[in-house]
């Protein structure tokens, strides 16, 4: 019997979720304060750093106005989800939200020093969530002293474009939060998917074995990044090729999610190629930092 169990919605869904907190203003943190106020929530976006939450609100803006041009998006349902949109250096900001969302970087100790921090400052009521592609959610919940309301929200990038979320269920995780976690995802005209709390999860247990081993094919000469790319878009079907979304989804982050499979599974076969750690020792991260396995503008 699978641990992924199918999601009963509930009448304990997230019908008191009103105000939303999202802790980190990166690429992921502000794509998914976008959607929630674009969906009507409050939102709370905080960051420690004041350039990044400028940057945010800037991309924000620019993302909101590209849906009204292309007509997706009325311009007065963009002024509304920016008014519905605040911006806090203070995490004490987030102390009376219905709803906190870590999108911070891809740390254990990072990430449970949060959450402790978050479970001290909130309501016992609030529900916790992590936008993690590969942490355990059970060890993230036992920093906590309500792992059952904690667990794992995991959107994909560009938030506001895919419609998938990983909606992760912790050992401790309660039928309810996982209701709540379904409803909310509805309500972001999104789909939620159910996975076990084994490391990658669903997504990026699949996804990231692929992009190591396009990695070695690089590596050993078996083909340039361009044929790489080329034989998975055309002969696959895929819309980007793995060197490509690598880069998009920065090599740190590759790594980083790569080790927690090998630590977690101790196996091999999850080992990070040694060209994606040399890239990321000489700062070459992909599109976020110029260079990757391509150079951009």
């Amino acid at each position: 019997m699978s641990d992924a169990a199918p999601i009963e919605p509930g009448r304990a869904a997230a019908s008191h979720v009103r105000r939303v907190g999202v802790v980190g203003a990166g690429t992921m943190g502000l794509g998914i304060a976008q959607v929630f106020a674009q969906a009507g929530f409050d939102v709370l976006l905080h960051d420690t750093s004041a350039p990044a939450l400028d940057r945010a609100r800037q991309d924000i803006e620019k993302s909101l106005a590209k849906f009204v041009e292309k007509g997706k998006l009325a311009a007065a349902d963009r002024d509304a989800t920016l008014r519905r949109l605040t911006l806090a250096d203070a995490l004490e900001a987030l102390a009376a939200v219905d709803l906190a969302v870590e999108a911070i970087v891809e740390s254990i100790d990072a990430k449970r020093a949060l959450f402790a921090a978050l479970d001290r400052l909130t309501p016992p009521s609030t529900l916790l969530a992590s936008n993690t592609s590969s942490i355990s959610i059970t060890v993230l919940g036992a920093a906590t002293s309500r792992a059952d309301r904690l667990f794992g929200l995991h959107f994909m990038n560009p938030v506001p474009l895919m419609p998938l979320v990983e909606l992760v269920r912790g050992q401790a995780t309660s039928d309810g939060t996982m209701a709540a976690g379904l409803a909310l995802t509805r309500a972001l005209g999104k789909t939620g998917i159910e996975a076990a709390d084994y490391p990658g999860f669903i997504a990026n247990r699949i996804l990231m074995p692929m992009i190591n081993e396009a990695v070695f094919a690089l590596m050993e000469g078996v083909g340039t990044a361009e044929a790489i790319d080329g034989v998975m878009k055309l002969g696959m079907n895929h819309p980007m090729g793995p060197l490509t979304l690598a880069d998009f989804i920065g090599l740190d982050v590759c790594v980083a999610i790569l080790d927690v499979l090998h630590q977690g599974f101790g196996d091999p076969k999850y080992r990070a190629c040694p060209l994606l750690r040399r890239l990321v020792a000489a700062g070459h991260l992909g599109r976020k930092s110029g260079r990757g396995f391509y150079r951009y503008a």
